[in-house]
């Protein structure tokens, strides 16, 4: 979870989970104070609260290392079971840490929270896409991104001063991940496994055509088994691959680029750092300190409102046009968004431009690379390459976040007001990449896919020889 909050200094500050970041730092002093006898200066307690805010990628990023492994042994349903143990175990060390007086516990929390993101947003795209129909494959698994804006529009509502963002409740606002995972924990045990896995993977027909009963009700379920039987009798005799192993294979060359390309540019497109500059712009724009907050939901609601948007038009308009529309406007308003912060003091009417840019560069992220990206592995792998895709995908989403963290305060200090310049830059490649090199996959079989892959995968070059002297025939008149 996100959210720029702002800070006793005024200016921008990136913050997370939608806990003020002055309350931490304050309990941290505080403990200290009591431990040591010794107040930390703020370059320490600053110091501290960066490392708080570090580990929730890094445990992302563990979450989908592991995220692959537990996919393959224990099935998607029952993995995505386990991995609530991790955001439980997270809730109680950062609810109790305040008790317990330990800013550690919170640190603690946080690697746990993000190894169940990582888990989840690896295993549960994959659940979703190999449960639905081809049809309505993409708005299924589109389901996953929108409960991710709506958690982050949750957030964002529970952590306001008057609800849980003040500084006696924060314990319980950092303990409300729970939440999400006791109502799985409550409705998955009734949900079937995944028919592919249980077909492809396990073996058992039987537990996949009861699945797909259960799924689908009274469907005719024919063609669906014929095109799962064709896609098991194509990887019989195969394991599931691991992740170095992909890398080795040629027929998953473009496959793998093209997850490689644009999970990292879901991270460096810049849309983080909106947030980041939120508060200042919305400050600069004459809103009140008090009702900064209120306005900055209206970022979470662009970003939920375009997934809930996506979902409904990805089996229409397709995968392709999505991204490519997406990172296309992200462009055009990364330069805009400069060209107003450059004139933010000289005009009074650009900070509202400027707000507006904010609102529209959210909006074109969330109404295709937000959502698409998610969904590619499953549509562009088979059953025995999917889990190690995703391992893949969702360590680099994590790994440029982490990188995006680290940089963004050297760009903005080296770039200034056109800091946006490695995003736009990252937009533009990101579109020409997907207008060039990606297949449309709305409506298509794996097998169909893999086939148009394959075209480019598996073409040989041409190569010329002379095989000597040609014996030369010649007719007579």
């Amino acid at each position: 979870m996100r959210q720029e909050e702002e800070e006793d200094g005024g200016g921008p500050g990136l913050s997370f989970g939608f806990l003020r970041t002055k309350h931490i730092q304050k309990f941290v002093n505080q403990t200290w104070l009591e431990r040591t006898g010794l107040s930390l200066e703020v370059k320490v307690v600053t110091l501290i609260w960066s490392f708080i805010v570090s580990v929730y990628p890094l445990g992302g990023f563990i979450g989908a290392l592991l995220a692959g492994p537990m996919a393959i042994k224990l099935g998607r349903k029952k993995s995505l079971l386990l991995n609530n143990l991790f955001v439980m175990i997270a809730a109680l060390l950062s609810g109790f840490s305040r008790s317990a007086k330990s800013f550690e516990m919170i640190v603690l929390g946080r690697v746990f929270a993000g190894i169940n993101s990582g888990v989840s947003m690896n295993i549960q795209p994959m659940y979703l896409g190999e449960s639905s129909p081809k049809k309505l494959r993409g708005a299924v698994a589109m389901t996953s991104a929108c409960f991710t804006a709506f958690g982050l529009v949750m957030g964002q509502v529970i952590g306001l001063r008057e609800i849980l963002g003040s500084e006696e409740m924060w314990p319980l606002l950092l303990a409300s991940n729970a939440v999400p995972g006791v109502l799985q924990l409550i409705v998955l045990p009734w949900l079937p496994e995944s028919p592919r896995f249980l077909l492809i993977d396990q073996g058992d027909k039987e537990s996949c055509i009861c699945a797909l009963q259960r799924l689908r009700g009274n469907s005719d379920l024919t063609g669906e088994m014929e095109e799962m039987l064709a896609e098991q009798a194509a990887t019989k005799g195969k394991r599931a691959k691991k992740l170095w192993e992909l890398f080795r294979e040629p027929s998953l060359r473009w496959q793998l680029i093209t997850i490689i390309v644009l999970s990292s540019a879901m991270q460096l497109c810049g849309n983080d750092s909106m947030y980041f500059y939120a508060s200042y712009v919305f400050q600069e724009a004459g809103i009140s300190s008090e009702k900064i907050q209120y306005v900055v939901i209206g970022t979470g609601c662009c970003e939920l409102l375009t997934s809930v948007t996506c979902s409904l038009f990805i089996e229409r308009v397709g995968r392709k046009a999505l991204v490519l529309g997406g990172y296309s406007l992200m462009s055009v308003w990364a330069i805009v968004f400069m060209v107003a912060l450059s004139q933010q003091d000289r005009i009074s009417w650009i900070p509202y431009l400027s707000m507006a840019c904010i609102f529209a560069y959210i909006l074109s992220f969330g109404i295709g690379p937000a959502g698409v990206t998610g969904i590619l592995p499953t549509e562009l792998f088979d059953q025995m390459s999917r889990p190690a895709a995703y391992m893949i995908c969702g360590s680099l989403i994590w790994l440029m976040l982490s990188l995006i963290g680290l940089l963004f305060p050297f760009i903005l200090e080296g770039l200034g007001h056109f800091c946006f310049v490695p995003f736009f830059t990252v937009c533009v490649c990101s579109a020409v990449y997907v207008g060039f090199f990606l297949p449309e996959t709305k409506g298509k079989s794996l097998m169909e896919i893999t086939e148009e892959f394959n075209q480019r995968n598996l073409k040989a070059p041409a190569r010329r020889s002379w095989n000597g002297p040609a014996e030369i025939k010649i007719t007579k008149l």
